[in-house]
């Protein structure tokens, strides 16, 4: 092929590949609408008006006790449930009985206990009689000294046995009742630690359970936190102490801390916040929607309507009203949450964009751009 045959393709080829270019940018954006047609098509504006906070994302939360605000009430010993004080929802108080147990070991206990005392009192009368015999002169300062060791270690015994009564949960005045007349008893009632409800009962009267069980739970629900269930690529946007508020309810909470680790599961992480206040509004256990606020990486951003937002295949526009009609202004959508979008573009404050009526706008405009 010649050189001059070659010219008009490549002449044809930069014709072509600059041909979308012009008509993209030969498009319209200003297009008239008459008042009358304006009232006829229910078209309504609004000012634009920059970030005012009220795009927020929605993620889901439970509601859960700290840690050090909740009580496990656990076996101490193997045995059997006889009685059951409380109910679930119940409020108690510190000391409230919960539940009565019967148990062999407890016998034993006792038993060890007794025998320990009995010791202690043999030592101290022993340790007695041998230093008034050492003050006499009738025997030497070893015995004395062998009698005292006996001491110490029988006292030592009767401590680790009121220790053990102790982790079965046995209250000290009992204890010391028991040591002082001789008569043990068959069962033990477990109390309240600490003050609250009764928010789970995990067995019932009659029940046999292992030493370490866990039977009820006490919490208390004057402080809660939310576990915030976030996407793993959002997990750095809200740091300790962003506000949020709970959907639907009169509650906010402030995050507390985010962790460090991601549910291999849900590839989430969670944000943990800190209710302030009106816990009473939300109970311990209960999945709720949260809002946080959306942190946009530039300044400038628009808060509009979800409305008055149109696209034209891939891009977003707003129209903005004229003199004679409105110009359609091309936007980005930085954020979304429910019915409002945050965009940003070459808008002004102040100017007015059109809230509903927006479909038909989009029409006029296409015909317009269409007849050019």
């Amino acid at each position: 092929m010649k050189k001059s045959d070659v010219a008009p393709y490549l002449l044809l080829a930069v014709v072509l590949a600059f041909a979308p270019l012009a008509s993209a940018a030969d498009r319209p954006g200003r297009f008239a609408v008459a008042k009358s047609q304006i009232q006829a098509l229910g078209i309504q504006t609004a000012p634009l008006q920059s970030q005012t906070g009220s795009v927020k994302a929605s993620f889901p939360a439970q509601v859960v006790v700290p840690p050090n605000r909740e009580q496990i009430v656990s076996a101490p010993l193997a045995g059997l449930a006889v009685q059951l004080f409380v109910q679930q929802n119940q409020v108690v108080k510190q000391g409230t009985p919960l539940l009565r147990l019967v148990s062999p070991e407890l016998g034993q206990l006792q038993l060890q206990l007794l025998q320990a005392g009995t010791r202690a009192v043999l030592a101290r009368q022993t340790a007695q009689r041998e230093r008034a015999l050492f003050d006499e002169g009738i025997i030497p300062q070893r015995r004395v000294q062998e009698t005292q060791a006996a001491l110490q270690e029988s006292n030592a015994a009767l401590s680790q046995a009121k220790a053990a009564l102790r982790l079965a949960g046995m209250p000290a005045a009992d204890i010391n009742r028991i040591a002082a007349s001789g008569k043990p008893q068959d069962s033990i009632t477990l109390t309240a630690a600490q003050a609250g409800i009764v928010t789970e009962i995990a067995v019932r009267p009659g029940q046999r359970v292992e030493a370490a069980t866990a039977l009820l739970h006490v919490a208390q629900t004057d402080s809660l936190w939310l576990d915030i269930q976030i996407p793993v690529s959002e997990g750095t946007n809200w740091q300790a102490g962003t506000r949020v508020k709970v959907q639907g309810r009169d509650v906010t909470a402030r995050i507390l801390s985010t962790s460090p680790t991601v549910s291999s599961s849900s590839q989430t992480v969670v944000l943990r916040a800190a209710i302030e206040g009106k816990s009473g509004l939300v109970r311990p256990g209960e999945f709720v929607t949260v809002e946080l606020p959306v942190a946009t990486a530039t300044q400038g951003g628009w808060d509009v309507p979800l409305s008055a937002v149109a696209h034209d295949g891939n891009q977003a526009y707003v129209f903005v009203r004229t003199s004679d009609g409105f110009e359609a202004r091309p936007v980005q959508l930085t954020a979304s949450a429910g019915q409002q979008v945050r965009v940003q573009g070459q808008l002004k404050p102040g100017e007015q964009i059109a809230v509903s009526g927006v479909v038909a706008l989009k029409g006029a405009w296409l015909d317009e751009k269409g007849s050019k």
